[in-house]
């Protein structure tokens, strides 16, 4: 039940609150002790942030950042929370909403969605009024990257006219250039998804030869780091800049040796393909309809008319999702052929871990393949480099299932050491031996 809440109720909470915090040395508390009292403080954050979410609407309406000289109600709650006018803004936007949706303001009363899932479901929601329910579910036992993915792909099928926001987005797109005052040089830029892929195309090669570069001198630093000096990398390429201590720009030195004729390029590697995830009716309908989707992996929805413009794209690979069954097709090598990766990448493209949202991964057997002597698609998980190094020296593994599901330690009731395995069946001469998974862009 709600009610009058007045500002003096709740500061007496916070000076009770203030008490507590001050009271607390971190170096004091039990390491044993430290993950529930992080929790109980977080679920005081959420409850916190979620008022702060519903009241931004009367605030706006209180005119009080007109009074202070601000020229919006987003600027004002930004410089009075100390966060920026765009996360503002989206509480604002998400606070108007809230009143039409129940069940999204119920789960944030009771502290249970951060400021960032409940503006993404109520997008959504707003979009599709019968997906609130199952967004706010989804919300509770996924990641925030797979609830936005989710949140996307029911906006675009709301979307009466998804050509007209391809061309919004479009309209939209930007890059900004600034320095901060400690000198520190930043890059942000937002544009359509198909743009996002041609440039992962170009970006990706780069920043797998730099990751690898890096692990051979045993040198570890975050996949962000490694990100930025690919971008460099990608810059001084379109200069003409060559790096003498990079194999693939010392091929390129070479080319000025007369040694015939030049040879084919490569190509690319699954690993650095977008691929186009499209339903056949919707392809020929030039519109999706229910549960089809027209997608490219990763990146987002787009209209069925640029995913037509596409497919003559090099970088794009086309997966048909009612066409051929590619579930049992069978490998007999140890590592899965491309058409086999590719095939996982549009199945699975993030680690298999719930709780992983990441997308550069390896395919790793759920059987050993020692055992089976057999690669199949229906016995690969993908995992990232952190989740396979658990698994493969410090025993963690994947609950038994399929999908994205939990990534537990040895001692964990849900190992599958606890409970006999149900491996896939040998293989058998009928096994269909044929690599040709699916029809592929020219």
């Amino acid at each position: 039940m709600t009610g009058l809440v007045t500002a003096e109720q709740v500061g007496e909470h916070r000076a009770a609150l203030g008490d507590l915090v001050r009271a607390m040395d971190p170096d004091e508390v039990l390491a044993s002790e430290a993950p529930a009292l992080w929790a109980a403080f977080d679920g005081i954050e959420r409850l916190a942030a979620s008022a702060k979410v519903l009241l931004a609407r009367r605030v706006d309406d209180s005119a009080a950042w007109k009074r202070a000289g601000f020229p919006s109600p987003a600027e004002y709650l930004a410089r009075k929370s100390g966060t920026t006018t765009g996360r503002a803004r989206g509480d604002l936007d998400t606070s108007k909403r809230l009143g039409g949706q129940p069940s999204l303001s119920e789960a944030c009363r009771r502290g249970e969605l951060s400021p960032t899932q409940a503006e993404a479901i109520s997008g959504a929601a707003a979009a599709d009024p019968t997906a609130e329910g199952r967004l706010v579910d989804k919300a509770r036992s996924s990641t925030v990257a797979d609830l936005r993915e989710e949140c996307a792909r029911v906006r675009a099928a709301a979307d009466p006219d998804p050509d007209a926001t391809h061309r919004r987005i479009h309209r939209a797109r930007g890059l900004r250039r600034f320095t901060r005052a400690d000198g520190t040089w930043c890059l942000t830029a937002q544009g359509t998804a198909d743009a996002a892929a041609r440039f992962n195309a170009a970006l990706d090669p780069i920043l797998e030869a730099i990751f690898t570069a890096a692990r051979k001198e045993g040198r570890r630093e975050p996949h962000d780091a490694y990100a930025f000096d690919a971008l460099i990398g990608l810059a001084d390429r379109a200069r003409g800049v060559v790096d003498p201590d990079s194999d693939a720009d010392a091929d390129d030195a070479d080319d000025d040796v007369d040694a015939g004729p030049t040879p084919p390029r490569r190509s690319p590697s699954p690993t650095h393909l977008a691929l186009l995830r499209l339903d056949l009716e919707a392809l020929r309908r030039g519109s999706i309809e229910d549960d089809e989707r027209c997608e490219i992996t990763g990146l987002g929805p787009i209209p069925v008319s640029v995913a037509r413009d596409l497919l003559g794209d090099a970088i794009l690979k086309l997966v048909i999702t009612r066409g051929v069954d590619v579930t049992h097709v069978t490998h007999l090598g140890r590592g899965p052929t491309a058409a086999q990766r590719i095939a996982l990448l549009w199945s699975s493209p993030q680690c298999s871990s719930q709780d992983c949202h990441r997308t550069r991964t390896q395919a790793d057997h759920r059987t050993p393949w020692v055992e089976v002597r057999r690669t199949r698609l229906d016995d690969l998980d993908p995992l990232c480099a952190h989740h396979h190094q658990l698994k493969t020296h410090h025993g963690w593994a994947l609950t038994p299932g399929t999908g994205r599901r939990p990534f537990v330690a040895p001692a964990d009731p849900r190992h599958p050491n606890h409970a006999p395995r149900a491996g896939p069946d040998p293989p058998s001469p009928d096994d269909d031996h044929d690599n040709t998974l699916f029809p592929a862009a020219s």
